[in-house]
């Protein structure tokens, strides 16, 4: 690592310590030569995941997005920020874990339907109504049925 101020490459570590809830390590270093103090991050690169959208496009994974639209569905409902939060993280992590960088919407918004049937099953239907494009009220009776 070498020093900002003088450039010498002789730096000892004084303190490290995890930040980012465990995704980076922030190192406090004093360089051997000047003896100024500096911090410096160490973070694991993000991984892009791509989405491949029904129409064929193709977007970045967006955590936003998909909190966006459980939010809509969850609209007037009681259910902690923290929890959707969660949920969130959790869709995040699983569609990560898959082995291709790319993966459909359709696995998301299924990955979505798992986790809100298990929370609120109003929220559940409002997010099936348009991820699934219900057109009349069949649709919605089909649906419940289902469950």
């Amino acid at each position: 690592m070498k020093c900002p101020f003088c450039a010498g490459s002789e730096t000892e570590v004084l303190e490290s310590r995890v930040v980012e809830d465990g995704k980076a390590i922030r190192r406090r270093r004093e360089c051997s030569k000047c003896k100024k103090r500096f911090t410096t991050f160490e973070k694991i690169k993000d991984v892009v995941l791509w989405v491949i959208k029904k129409d064929g496009r193709r977007e970045p994974f967006d955590k936003e997005k998909v909190k966006k639209g459980i939010l809509r569905a969850l609209e007037k409902r009681s259910v902690s920020l923290d929890l959707v939060n969660e949920v969130v993280d959790d869709i995040e992590r699983e569609m990560l874990r898959k082995e291709s960088e790319e993966v459909s919407s359709r696995t998301i918004g299924k990955a979505v339907l798992v986790r809100l049937k298990k929370i609120d099953k109003v929220s559940w239907i409002r997010f099936a109504s348009v991820y699934l494009g219900f057109d009349d009220l069949k649709d919605f009776e089909k649906m419940v049925e289902k469950e």
